[in-house]
């Protein structure tokens, strides 16, 4: 796996990870002083990046750890820098190096609160209560404040390394509730937890403060580590284009089998992001109400079969399934808008099982497959790879044993136990592999969380994945052609001012996906000539 890079802005860690790191370097000679000393200097450099967060004063809540100790050098800092400070410390501070800091700036004369501050004030308050590694619920008394700070003047907190009350593994708030930031400054490497979707409304704008963490400690993390994709990294994609006299067999060969008469848009939509892809041939299997109007709004795509909804409203998939000669494509995808009434998996299986190019399953094929006896285990059968696309629901219908588990350690669960490469959909939606790498989306848009954009994805998912296979190169990571489907999808999407409907962002996923077939970079330039990034 080599991408994106295993660098400190894009490893995810857990809070044990990384407090392993901070003790190495600190066995190898590092004072925790110093440490301290730079990360709250670059904290401060932040704060004075954003005058309008300081024109009001700060107050800032000193935690009794060295989470504290960070929030008083940066007190100290802007203090000098002539901003208006106040500190308070709601329990014993008990490291000494945060209390001699606490000395400190009491000497400067920084003025130190002896009771809550006003929720409702207008200074932004600087949260430097626990940072990493809490395991408990806040005390009560300090989750309520926070709470009605939030509700009195929401926007102006802002959290140092890990918001207080938050689990930094999992993203999830402790009992009792947990700091609301609009922005989090988190030290070092990029702890897991601040951008799982149960984190984001706490964390608001996640920056990560270096620390410099050593290239060989970085190196000492294991090759599978969880890694965070970004808007950036579509310029670092690991693209490899088809030759160039490549005819369009050769370019990728898909069949899409989806719809039904309740139905109908979810394959339009599925065949829009197959053609958004690039791939040379499409064909589609749908119901008879969409087969009627597919030249008319995709008369590139070729129709495999006009099929028709079995009694309980499903599209009747088994017969036409059981006698088409699957070989001659490299991706089949299934189960956009099937509808869930259709024929048993049962029936749809052997075929399936049989074709050895890639298979997308997504919604009712998926939930198709949840409800025979053998469930997920079917998927170790297969021939060939298969990606799989669920939401949340469908994650849970296929894989009940993993409903408890938070989104990133219930994917990579999944993938280990069923041998596919698993697109777990959410806000930010994690890719795992079953080599047991993950990768998770951080910049997404939240406007675009509506109908049609997982049909969009499922179709740009096999159209990709057929171009891989035409190649005739066997991808040993599938989870990473997958992440980089995740990463265009959502890029698109976030690109995209026409409008934020599928349909909308089925053009805009195409543009951005020519571009980077002709070897342009995102401003249209031909990558070592015109550009010069």
């Amino acid at each position: 796996m080599s991408w994106p890079p295993s660098n400190a802005e894009h490893l995810l860690v857990t809070a044990a990870q990384m407090t392993a790191l901070e003790e190495e370097m600190f066995a190898s000679g590092l004072p925790v002083a110093a440490l301290m000393e730079k990360v709250g200097q670059a904290m401060a450099a932040w704060f004075r990046q954003h005058p309008e967060l300081l024109a009001d004063g700060v107050k800032v809540l000193v935690g009794p750890g060295h989470n504290g100790g960070d929030g008083l050098v940066v007190a100290r800092e802007l203090h000098l820098a002539g901003v208006k400070v106040q500190l308070w410390a709601p329990l014993p501070i008990r490291q000494p190096l945060t209390a001699q800091h606490w000395t400190y700036v009491k000497s400067l004369g920084i003025h130190q609160l002896d009771h809550a501050p006003d929720v409702a004030g207008e200074p932004v308050w600087i949260e430097a209560l626990f940072g990493l590694g809490q395991s408990r619920p806040l005390p009560e008394a300090l989750a309520t404040l926070l709470q009605a700070r939030q509700r009195c003047q929401p926007g102006k907190l802002v959290s140092l390394d890990v918001p207080a009350g938050l689990c930094s593994d999992s993203g999830i708030p402790f009992p009792g509730g947990a700091a609301v930031a609009m922005t989090t400054l988190t030290v070092g490497l990029l702890k897991q937890g601040l951008i799982q979707d149960a984190a984001i409304d706490h964390v608001g704008r996640l920056v990560r403060v270096d620390m410099g963490v050593p290239e060989i400690l970085l190196k000492q993390l294991p090759q599978s580590q969880t890694r965070r994709l970004c808007s950036a990294d579509v310029a670092t994609l690991p693209c490899q284009h088809l030759a160039a006299g490549a005819m369009k067999y050769e370019r990728g060969r898909v069949l899409v089998i989806a719809g039904s008469d309740d139905y109908p848009g979810a394959a339009f939509l599925a065949i829009q992001g197959a053609i958004a892809s690039g791939a040379g041939s499409i064909q589609a299997a749908v119901p008879v109400a969409v087969a009627d109007q597919l030249w008319q709004v995709a008369p590139e795509v070729v129709l495999a079969a006009a099929l028709e909804s079995s009694a309980a409203g499903g599209m009747a998939v088994a017969p036409w399934l059981a006698s088409h000669d699957l070989s001659r494509f490299d991706a089949v995808l299934i189960g956009p808008g099937l509808g869930r009434g259709g024929e048993p998996w049962s029936v749809m299986a052997e075929p399936l099982q049989r074709f050895a190019g890639l298979l997308v399953l997504d919604a009712d094929g998926l939930n198709r497959l949840a409800l025979v006896t053998d469930g997920w285990q079917w998927l170790k059968q297969r021939q060939g790879h298969t990606w799989l696309t669920p939401h949340a629901g469908e994650f849970r219908r296929l894989f009940p044993q993993l409903k408890a588990r938070q989104p990133l350690d219930a994917a990579l669960e999944a993938s280990r136990l069923c041998g596919a490469a698993v697109l777990l959909k959410g806000a930010h939606s994690v890719v795992a592999d079953p080599s047991g790498a993950a990768w998770q989306l951080a910049e997404t848009a939240s406007w675009v969380a509506r109908t049609g954009l997982g049909d969009l994805l499922a179709g740009y998912a096999a159209g990709l994945g057929s171009m891989d296979a035409a190649k005739a190169q066997v991808c040993h990571c599938q989870g990473e052609s997958l992440a980089v489907v995740a990463l265009l999808h959502a890029e698109a999407a976030r690109r995209c001012r026409q409008g934020s409907s599928a349909s909308s962002i089925a053009q805009s996923l195409a543009e951005l996906t020519i571009s980077l077939q002709a070897n342009e970079c995102d401003q249209g330039h031909v990558k070592g000539y015109e550009c010069k990034r």
